[in-house]
């Protein structure tokens, strides 16, 4: 509800009308909003509207809202005013006991010019949300609280408005300390062992969240605390379990909040009353005939209870956490064994329903009948085809049945059925042996014995692993060492000349690695072979390994060298300064690919290859490859070859020109004695002297022709006897 209520002024105030809405908030409680309407003469508001917890009742016309309307009075000219101060105060103090009352005061110090009336708008706010509003013409408004609680702790702030002036005060921080008792009821008032009781605590006037501690309390022990934290509601629900010697069970809880970084505590509440009832009484375990027994007796064990109802009861019956028998919806379980050392031990006699749980222990002891029986054998290394003898026997004890057996991973292999095993035996013969011995139903078996049964190792054979017996200078040399037959482990030696390089035990094979192999090594390998046999060692044969050297530093040349007359012979020689023979020679002419021109294998350091008639098309570079088992491909720095024409060649390139000029000389002179009418007859003397001049000239060259072709001849000759001295000096050096 809200009403309006506006009061005649002078038409020179102005007047505030003042618009109040109720609202109920989460507790109940009335929240005041308020909105300012201003009218044209319309400045201020008189009137009091004071908020408590009760509901306010406001007169209204029907179908709208409740306004009140004061005037207020504006100063005329010379009525001055300003505020000093707004403070806010808490009365009895800033701490308030839960439950005592509580106001809240905002005081407003004003000066005036003269002594006029002027009327205040007072509203105080909690956590900014707005609480309280009066209109008074005094200086100060009062908030009452009658019953302070936890939810009225907050920063409390107050604002006054006058004359259309507004100041408000600083904040306050007010705490309402302690809570009100919690309600704690519990589900059942009497319950059986292994249940759960259902607890359910309650703040009804607190506000979350909040923090809620249960607790159970025994006789004579520490209360168990369950600790709940509720962020939206002012109740929590907790389960505690009854546990066996749970008689009679009280319980309790209190609550906390969190307050400026403090913890406010509630005191405890009403303690519940709880009764435990036994489903079940504690087992019993019975043994019989004693429980100090001996090996062979047989023991009985018997668990036994008494049970409110019969349903879902289980009784289990342990030894070291080894279910040993079990019954469902019975009161008695039995179990009965022949006794051996093994049962000596703790008895646990366990009996379950639902949640419940009781037990009973008892310790049983068993004393030894006979100690466990010893096997001896009459060696545990020997070779194949000999005699092995096996005892078996009992300490200070002969009244036993005894029988000797072979381990096997599918189960013992019996041998003998007496205290006594003689054989002869095979390397398949190698194996663990036990023996056991009985007496009264009782059996125990010995520990058990490795034997070892040898042949003898075959001879030894030494190879590279790489397969060739060759290994390239500057690489490691792997070797391996072989037996064929002979019972593990094997000891292997390596030797390289007469000293041991490498001991290795192995089952079938041991390898060894040289790094240090020598150019010049010429010291054999050889390895031996040795295992538990009489025998003894075994050696193989000495294994030789040739050491191959890479090729080093090729080099290409060739007589003539740089320049070939076309259709003369050029020498190709390629050569190495070291490796190892056969040596594959490969030489390349290169153009837009290189072209292989020759291959060839010797065993040699140097290969030559004869071209015998050069042509243009031979002009180029031309280098040369090496290459032998150590697989590394050496290559010679090139060399260029260049073909020019032969001198005969060039002999009749020379003639033809003279001809030609001779010609044009005889020529241009008949035409211009032809111009000549007076020398006709000197002109033809001369052209018949031409004529026999020409026929010289033709006998010269042909002369001169046939000397160069000498000359080419004799040359070519020589060439080929200074490369086959070459050749024989190459030959001698190698």
């Amino acid at each position: 509800m809200s009403s309006c209520t506006q009061l005649a002024q002078p038409s020179s105030w102005s007047s505030t009308c003042l618009l109040v809405n109720r609202k109920t908030d989460f507790f109940g409680e009335s929240q005041v909003h308020t909105a300012t309407a201003e009218g044209k003469d319309l400045a201020g508001a008189s009137g009091l509207f004071h908020k408590t917890r009760e509901n306010m009742e406001l007169d209204s016309p029907p179908g709208r809202p409740a306004v009140s309307c004061k005037g207020s009075e504006l100063y005329t000219q010379g009525r001055v005013f300003t505020f000093n101060t707004v403070e806010i105060n808490v009365q009895p103090s800033v701490k308030v006991k839960n439950g005592a009352p509580m106001s809240i005061i905002c005081h407003a110090d004003i000066s005036k010019s003269a002594d006029f009336q002027l009327k205040h708008n007072f509203t105080i706010f909690k956590d900014g949300k707005l609480v309280f509003m009066a209109v008074s013409d005094k200086d100060d408004a009062r908030y009452e609280v009658p019953m302070a609680r936890s939810s009225d702790t907050g920063e409390y702030e107050c604002t006054v408005e006058a004359g259309g002036k507004t100041k408000s005060s600083n904040s306050l921080h007010v705490w309402v300390t302690g809570m009100t008792k919690p309600i704690l009821t519990a589900e059942k008032k009497e319950v059986l062992e292994g249940e759960v009781v259902k607890l359910r605590c309650e703040l009804p006037e607190e506000v979350p969240p909040l923090y809620f501690y249960f607790r159970k309390i025994k006789m004579n022990s520490t209360p168990k605390e369950k600790y709940v934290f509720e962020a939206y509601k002012n109740y929590s629900e907790v389960e505690f379990s009854v546990e066996e010697g749970d008689n009679i069970l009280q319980f309790d809880c209190f609550g906390k909040r969190h307050v400026q970084r403090e913890f406010d505590s509630s005191e405890h509440s009403n303690k519940t009353l709880v009764t435990v009832r036994e489903p079940f009484i504690k087992p019993t375990l019975s043994v019989k005939p004693s429980r100090n027994i001996t090996e062979g007796d047989r023991i009985q064990l018997e668990c036994s209870t008494v049970v409110a109802r019969m349903r879902d009861i289980e009784i289990i019956l342990q030894k070291n956490k080894t279910i040993l028998n079990s019954v469902r919806d019975e009161k008695v379980l039995k179990y009965s064994a022949v006794a051996t050392l093994e049962d000596s031990g703790e008895y646990l006699c366990k009996v379950e329903q639902g949640r419940a749980s009781k037990s009973t222990k008892v310790n049983v002891v068993v004393s030894e009948l006979f100690p466990k029986p010893t096997l001896a054998a009459s060696m545990n290394k020997l070779d194949e085809n000999r005699e092995l003898t096996l005892s078996c026997s009992i300490s200070g004890f002969q009244r036993a049945k005894f029988s000797v057996l072979r381990r096997n991973s599918n189960g013992d292999v019996l041998l003998e059925t007496s205290r006594n095993l003689t054989m002869r035996v095979s390397v398949n013969d190698t194996g663990s042996y036990i023996c056991k011995a009985e007496v009264k139903g009782i059996v125990k078996e010995s520990k058990p014995i490795r034997i070892n049964v040898y042949a003898p190792v075959s001879k030894p054979t030494l190879s590279v692993v790489s397969g060739l017996p060759e290994v390239v200078l500057g690489k490691p040399l792997q070797l391996i060492c072989r037996s064929a037959r002979g019972t593990p482990p094997i000891t292997f030696k390596f030797y390289k000349g007469n000293v041991t390089k490498e001991t290795v035990t192995n089952d079938t094979y041991a390898t060894f690695l040289d790094e240090n192999v020598g150019q010049n090594d010429k010291k054999g390998y050889k390895c031996d072979a040795r295992n538990n046999h009489s025998s003894g060692v075994k050696t193989s044969n000495i294994l030789n390994v040739t050491v191959v050297v890479p090729i080093r530093n090729a080099s290409l040349g060739s007589i003539p060298y740089g320049e070939v007359e076309e259709g003369s012979e050029t020498a190709f020689l390629c050569s190495v300064k070291e490796g190892s023979w056969p040596i594959h020679f490969r030489i390349f002419r290169k153009a837009d690919r290189d072209v292989l021109v020759f291959e060839q294998s010797e065993h040699a350091d140097r290969v030559m290859w004869r071209k015998g008639t050069m042509s243009r098309q031979d002009t180029g570079t031309y280098y040369c490859m090496a290459s032998n088992r150590a697989n590394v491909d050496v290559k010679s720095h090139p060399i260029t070859i260049s073909v020019i024409l032969a001198s005969w060649q060039k002999g009749v390139i020379v003639a033809f020109v003279l001809i030609s000029i001779a010609g044009a000389v005889t020529l241009a002179l008949w035409w211009f004695l032809c111009k000549k009418k007076k020398v006709l007859p000197w002109l033809l003397t001369r052209q018949v002297k031409n004529w026999q001049d020409s026929t010289m000239m033709e006998t010269t060259i042909q002369d001169l022709t046939l000397r160069v072709l000498r000359w080419s001849t004799l040359k070519l000759k020589y060439q080929r006897l200074i490369l086959t001295k070459r050749m024989q000096g190459h030959r001698d050096a190698t």
